[in-house]
């Protein structure tokens, strides 16, 4: 009886030291409270008239699933789950912004968009160094910009347009060395913007239009490498000048300066190769019009309203892609030449709008003829009193309709019976459908586009719908532009329906998994950059009709109570695989020296034929590994390799292959095979078989896929256990070395303690197959 405790005793140090040393144990998996206390925090500074989160005080922010808490279930390094995501867009919350936000410190997106908030934006939030995404654009906030959040060096978008904010731009904010997006139009910003903001050399799109800014433009933005739009209307820069040095832009898109008080005259352009729209609108400018070309991605130029004179530059003929070209309420002279429109080819969805009211055009150069897609604008001008000239009225004093598409019919659905779908329920017929008639409930978007590179949508129409399905991952036809119309910026605002795919059981609505997919795309800002959509913002998600109730859940990837229950039973498994290492190693240590032969050399053997263990040749063995190839490799250890392996009958198995320095000899081997086919375990993985030929030693086990109990207690799996967990393993580990030494039959014989312990903790679930936890995870 004396040795049984001792046995018990020597597994229970031995797990012991196991457990010491593996990493620090986490507690169960629950939100840092000091998290959990800055979300109440927030909560409590808000005003929620819609109760929308009513749920942020029942359980675990985290497990709990409240609302707009993201997590992800990533364990941190001091074992609590963290909120990576605070999405509480288009909410109707009121109040101001709680400086505990602060305390969020594994925060990567903080979205607050188009809410009612007020009062300014907490400096604390500049501590918050993950934070990726600052969405705080669409409220009432105020106050000035913290030099703090200049702090956020991860930070790659920061979106606070369409707020009240107020002060300088700090100059703190060049050192937001990874921000591509930089959104503060439409506020009361004054002062000089900052010239230290050309040192963010990541950045795409610079927004500051629709301000009070004042001083001059600062020449050191033409060293951004990759500024595709640079946005800076309604601000006043009286007095000021485009810089020269503008003209060495190398990839910008879009130049927007409309009525911000410039001085001077237009600069040559020409030089920027990938050009799309310039708006020098509503300035001071004089001078004539630079005569190189442009570039022939140009769909806009707007230069009304300044002081210019001379004549329309014959290179503007010259423009394929040509929009709109405003030059009215100038001083330009000569005449209109119509070889403007005349060496353009037209497609059916191509427009192009020139107005030249208010100028002192006296003749027309050429016949005035403009094809339907051209609209021309000639009032204000003295070749319209020239009675002489043919047709010349029709342009005096016509007004183009506004660019605006309605709700998208398709022929395809004329036909469909109308209560075959139930409109009242939010169902309607897929418009572009492959299948006739498909009724299907669509997903509704509020999209905007902020800043387009165009005048004129029609054309672009069907490359929106390409570039949003591809990135979205939908078929062509899973997406229609309901509504579209132009806003004051000027911005393109539309709303979307996303329609399920007919390949899905030809469902009509769109489950869970795939409404939170996409969503998600939206609010992460995920999508591929555009050169021509430009910035995009997101309005609304609206679930109605059979997604009103959805409920979305964090992805939880946290340990489930039937992984618990699965790794207990893996503990006790793992004690049993344990004694089964010390019996091979005993037998091996009494044997292994006067019984030494080469793994090169052949030798004749009587082969032996166990009851209910399978004899495999070499050649089987070959096969089933694939010639042993590392890639089959899922464990080694002292008694040699384990490979993968599939018998011809597509069983599975794993495959021990003893190294030359641990063959036994054959009795000792036949006899390690006896006691391995008697001894039976519903957690002792089986003994399939052997091989014992052409100098090898095998033996062939049944095959559990899971990764072994050590990488699980060790922490290598992402999938930690807490103390509590590895402590309940240890004892039943310790009971199960019990039960081989006392209840197995035939029993097991101890080992001394050093022994004992070199083999269980450094080889513990290492080498041996029976060691993988029975249960899949």
């Amino acid at each position: 009886m004396i040795w049984r405790g001792y046995i018990l005793a020597l597994s229970f140090c031995c797990c012991c030291l196991l457990l010491l040393a593996a990493p620090a144990p986490a507690p169960a998996p629950i939100t840092h409270p000091s998290e959990v206390s800055a979300l109440l925090a927030v909560k409590k500074q808000l005003v929620d008239p819609k109760n929308n989160l009513r749920n942020w005080d029942k359980g675990d922010p985290c497990t709990s699933n409240w609302t707009g808490i993201l997590c992800f279930y990533n364990l941190g390094k001091d074992g609590y789950l963290h909120v990576q995501e605070l999405q509480l867009l288009n909410m109707n919350l009121s109040g101001t912004l709680a400086p505990e936000l602060g305390q969020l410190s594994h925060l990567k997106i903080l979205d607050f968009m188009w809410n009612e908030l007020t009062g300014s934006i907490p400096k604390e939030i500049g501590h918050i160094s993950t934070l990726r995404l600052l969405l705080l654009n669409g409220n009432k906030l105020y106050g000035s910009l913290p030099d703090e959040l200049g702090y956020l060096s991860n930070l790659i978008r920061l979106q606070l347009d369409q707020n009240n904010i107020s002060g300088q731009i700090p100059k703190t904010f060049a050192n937001m060395s990874c921000v591509r997006h930089l959104h503060l139009n439409n506020n009361s910003l004054a002062g000089q913007i900052p010239p230290e903001l050309s040192q963010i050399f990541t950045l795409l799109h610079l927004l500051l239009d629709n301000n009070n800014l004042s001083g001059y433009l600062p020449p050191e933005f033409s060293n951004l490498p990759d500024l595709r739009i640079l946005q800076l209307d309604n601000n006043d820069f009286s007095g000021s000048v485009i810089p020269a040095s503008y003209r060495n832009f190398s990839r910008l898109v879009k130049l927007s300066l409309r009525n911000c008080g410039l001085q001077g005259a237009v600069p040559d352009l020409s030089r920027i190769p990938s050009l799309t729209y310039l708006d020098l609108s509503r300035n001071h400018l004089a001078g004539p019009i630079p005569e190189n070309k442009l570039s022939e991605n140009m769909t806009t130029i707007d230069l009304s309203d300044n002081q210019l004179k001379g004549s329309i530059p014959g290179s503007f003929s010259d423009l394929p892609s040509l929009q709109t070209l405003s030059l009215k309420n100038n001083f330009l002279t000569g005449p209109v030449p119509t070889n403007i429109w005349q060496n353009m080819s037209f497609s059916t969805s191509a427009r192009l709008k020139l107005d030249l009211r208010n100028n002192s055009f006296s003749s027309i150069q050429g016949h005035l003829n403009p094809p339907v897609n051209v609209t021309l604008r000639l009032e204000g001008n003295p070749v319209c009193k020239n009675a002489n000239l043919l047709n010349v009225n029709l342009f005096c004093g016509s007004e183009p309709g506004e660019d605006k598409m309605l709700t998208n019919f398709n022929d395809s659905i004329a036909n469909c019976p109308i209560q075959a779908c139930p409109t009242d329920n939010f169902y309607e017929y897929v418009p572009a459908s492959p299948l006739p008639c498909f009724c299907a409930a669509p997903l509704r978007i509020g999209y905007r586009l902020k800043s387009p590179s165009f005048s004129y949508f029609p054309p672009y129409i069907q490359p929106l719908e390409v570039y949003l399905t591809s990135s979205l991952k939908l078929s062509r036809y899973q997406l229609s532009i309901d509504t579209y119309s132009w806003e004051k910026g000027p911005r393109l605002r539309m709303y979307l329906k996303l329609f399920p795919s007919i390949n899905v059981n030809h469902s009509s609505t769109f489950n869970v998994s795939e409404v939170q997919r996409i969503r998600h795309l939206y609010t992460s800002w995920t999508f591929p950059g555009s050169a021509l959509f430009g910035p995009y913002e997101l309005l609304n998600f609206t679930l109605l009709g059979p997604y009103a109730d959805m409920k979305f859940e964090n992805e939880n990837q946290g340990i489930s109570k039937g992984i618990l229950v699965a790794v207990a039973v893996g503990g006790v498994a793992c004690a049993v695989a344990m004694s089964v290492i010390i019996t091979i190693l005993i037998t091996r240590r009494y044997t292994g020296n006067r019984h030494a032969m080469s793994r090169k050399c052949l030798y004749t053997k009587v082969s032996m034929r166990l009851g209910g263990v399978k004899y495999f040749t070499f050649k089987e063995m070959a096969l089933a590994t694939d010639n042993f190839n590392s890639s089959n490799q899922v464990g080694q250890g002292g008694y040699g390799k384990v490979y993968k392996g599939t018998l011809p009958d597509k069983t599975v198995v794993a495959i021990k292959r003893a190294e030359e320095g641990s063959l036994q000899g054959q009795k000792e081997f036949f006899t390690e095979i006896k006691l391995l086919s008697r001894l039976h375990h519903r957690n002792l993985v089986s003994l399939v078989g052997y091989c014992d030929e052409e100098g090898e030693q095998m033996l062939v086990y049944e095959f559990l896929p899971n990764g072994t109990l050590r990488d699980w207690l060790s922490a290598k799996s992402k999938r930690s256990l807490n103390f509590g967990m590895r402590l309940r393993i240890a004892l039943g580990s310790a009971k199960g070395i019990l039960y081989l030494h006392t209840e197995a039959h035939p029993p097991l014989q101890p080992w001394k303690t050093r022994e004992l312990c070199q083999i269980m903790c450094p080889q513990l679930c290492g080498e041996h197959q029976a060691t993988l936890i029975q249960n899949t995870f």
